[in-house]
């Protein structure tokens, strides 16, 4: 169960919220949890089981997959607001793609158990359109995020993601590693560290430890 207030923001996120009769009302309010996640910790993928749909009230969670020899690539990140079913991908018909999640910082989520879940998806289906619905957004930034691994120098691609950072957090100072970096753009440490340099060599950016600051925004936006 969950207070008044995470009551509130469930219905404000749910857009299926009103399709649901009285008794599937009850049943989703009695299978959501507040779980609270600390930085750095995994809460999906690999041997753990299907956790469920997500729905992020704090913090940021850094989806992303893994291959063998454990060079990971992220696929997106998840903010306040956001869903995610591919959590739930155990539900979902003819969906076996797996992803990892790891929280970034300190994340709190409003969980409703896979079971329930379940149960939702399969006696509304407006709950089930909308699970298709998120699923195909989250394929979308993923084909979007391949694209541009494939396709985009990584001169670009670096200044698409320290220009999105910039809009997304309305300041010029990226309060990130150049390690944090590296795990966005699919990169090695050692290849944004050179072209952070360059960049800064050319007055786009200055850097410091463990963050830097964009001065001269149009000429990061004539590399996009």
């Amino acid at each position: 169960m969950i207070n008044d207030e995470g009551l509130t923001y469930l219905k404000e996120h749910l857009n299926f919220w009103d399709k649901l009769n009285d008794k599937e009302k009850q049943l989703l309010i009695n299978n959501v949890s507040s779980v609270k996640y600390n930085k750095g910790e995994n809460l999906h993928g690999g041997d753990k089981n299907c956790v469920g749909h997500l729905l992020v009230k704090t913090g940021e969670l850094r989806v992303y997959i893994l291959s063998e020899e454990g060079r990971d690539v992220t696929l997106y990140r998840l903010v306040p607001g956001d869903t995610c079913v591919l959590s739930a991908s155990c539900v979902l018909n003819h969906i076996s793609f797996d992803v990892m999640i790891d929280a970034e910082q300190e994340t709190e989520v409003l969980l409703l158990n896979i079971g329930a879940f379940s149960k939702l998806k399969e006696s509304n289906i407006h709950v089930e359109n909308y699970a298709y619905k998120v699923a195909a957004d989250r394929f979308s930034d993923i084909m979007w995020a391949m694209e541009q691994i494939l396709f985009t120098s990584f001169e670009k691609r670096l200044a698409v993601f320290l220009y999105d950072e910039m809009v997304k957090n309305k300041s010029n100072k990226i309060n990130l590693t150049h390690e944090q970096i590296a795990r966005y753009v699919g990169s090695a440490r050692e290849v944004v560290s050179r072209t952070l340099k360059n960049f800064e060599s050319q007055g786009i950016l200055k850097l410091s430890r463990g963050k830097l600051s964009i001065i001269d925004k149009e000429k990061l936006r004539s590399l996009i």
